[in-house]
């Protein structure tokens, strides 16, 4: 039996997305019981030339829905980018779910050979087909901003470990 592309995209995003909503919420008591503003999680970053915290939930947020809108051919929706407080970011990351839940399995299925063009400022387009999009470029890219997400809390003292990112912690 193989794999389907609904299955290798679609759960994998919404399973790694409500993980983040959970690592959110132990900075936010992790802040509270420091006594200390929650909101300043928002602007840490782990090296002054890399993106902060926010940033690294809105583009594993827009990896995600951009995957499965890609994929399927339905249009995503469009985000403002104003999210400033955890609670936003919690609700940019509910959106996303949201969006990729409501995309039928069936709209997924059989896009392994899809044409798929990535747009990129100032370079030409990245050319793909439907399955190496998925497994060499949109699962990458969010996973590597879902998990420096995960380390910035982790590097800021917030008690998260490998189950919280797994989805298995507490």
């Amino acid at each position: 039996m193989t794999i389907s592309m609904s299955s290798a995209s679609a759960p994998i995003f919404v399973s790694t997305l409500r993980a983040l909503t959970k690592c959110i919420g132990k900075a936010r008591a992790h802040a509270e019981a420091k006594k200390f503003d929650p909101e300043v999680f928002v602007t840490v970053r782990l090296a002054p030339d890399m993106l902060p915290f926010k940033a690294q939930v809105l583009i594993a947020c827009d990896s995600a829905k951009g995957c499965v809108a890609r994929l399927s051919g339905v249009e995503a929706p469009v985000y403002e980018d104003n999210e400033s407080t955890l609670a936003e970011l919690e609700a940019r990351i509910a959106k996303t779910i949201a969006f990729i839940e409501s995309v039928p399995a069936a709209k997924l299925n059989g896009t392994e050979e899809k044409s798929i063009s990535v747009p990129r400022r100032g370079f030409d387009p990245m050319q793909f087909t439907g399955e190496s999009y998925l497994t060499t470029f949109a699962l990458p890219n969010f996973f590597f901003h879902a998990t420096t997400a995960y380390a910035l809390l982790r590097h800021n003292g917030v008690d998260v470990g490998k189950a919280d990112f797994l989805g298995g912690g507490k």
